[in-house]
């Protein structure tokens, strides 16, 4: 008995300080102090800036601004939830089904890659749920089955399924090419990208 006392208070140790990823809605315009304000409570987190430029009158210069209005992304274990919530300029959690959404590693990975590429990135919101797989029906990966992911022209979009959004950029042509079963670009391993040349 005592054996399998101590074994379920490992475990739920082990759930209680293993560090997720999860999203906090904050006050508008607020995220890169929030960002700060975490930092300074050893907190992990990360505010995606998108490298926009942007035309004064006598010179154009490339700013950084969030990505994601009024959301920063937080590492954190659950005994870290009510710190982090009641840090200046945090609102709340980003929820889903009564609980704090939990935003998958490999979305984080993505839009620090995708920020890491390309500049004026933009978001738009997508009407799938969350983790909705589609089926490809036309083009080089036809019947190929992953999460949904576009290249049309010199456009290429990714989606974000936790977060409900589909980021996207324009690409030079030269990134843009046919994909066999050997070239397909560094996003292939999570089977998000669909080509569509015409």
């Amino acid at each position: 008995m005592p054996s399998t006392v101590n074994f379920s208070i490992k475990k739920l140790v082990r759930m209680l300080t293993q560090k997720k990823w999860y999203a906090v809605y904050t006050r508008p315009r607020w995220e890169k102090k929030v960002s700060s304000l975490l930092n300074r409570q050893n907190i992990e987190n990360y505010c995606p800036l998108n490298k926009v430029q942007r035309q004064w009158s006598d010179r154009k210069k490339i700013v950084l601004e969030p990505l994601f209005q009024s959301y920063v992304f937080v590492h954190i274990d659950e005994t870290q939830q009510l710190s982090t919530r009641a840090t200046d300029g945090v609102i709340n959690f980003v929820h889903w089904l009564s609980r704090p959404a939990i935003i998958r590693n490999e979305e984080i990975d993505t839009i620090k890659q995708f920020l890491n590429d390309f500049s004026n990135v933009q978001l738009e919101k997508i009407p799938v749920k969350t983790y909705d797989n589609v089926k490809i029906i036309g083009g080089a990966l036809m019947e190929q089955r992953g999460q949904v992911v576009a290249t049309m022209n010199k456009t290429i979009k990714i989606q974000l399924p936790s977060l409900g959004f589909m980021m996207y950029a324009e690409v030079e042509a030269s990134m843009v090419q046919l994909i066999s079963s050997e070239t397909i670009p560094y996003y292939r391993n999570q089977q998000q990208l669909k080509y569509s040349l015409e």
